[in-house]
């Protein structure tokens, strides 16, 4: 099973499905209902964020990949 995809089963349904709806937003690059911040120390991650619910991607110029889909804790930006 994907990575992502078991990340989000443990979200609520009702958090998982503002995290779908924020992932296809992201994906679409609509960025304007989004709060969104550049990670420091990488040139091209990103964050979202939903209540607890933190999205890690990638983005440049060609592609947007999702990298990350985890509640905020101390480990959430460990590993990347």
């Amino acid at each position: 099973m994907n990575k992502i995809l078991k990340s989000l089963i443990k979200f609520s349904y009702k958090e998982r499905l503002q995290v779908e709806q924020d992932v296809l937003l992201i994906t679409n690059r609509e960025f304007h209902a989004l709060d969104i911040k550049k990670l420091s120390g990488f040139e091209f991650l990103y964050r979202a964020k939903r209540g607890k619910a933190r999205i890690i991607f990638y983005m440049d110029e060609k592609e947007v990949k999702i990298i990350k889909i985890d509640r905020r804790s101390d480990n959430t930006y460990k590993n990347l």
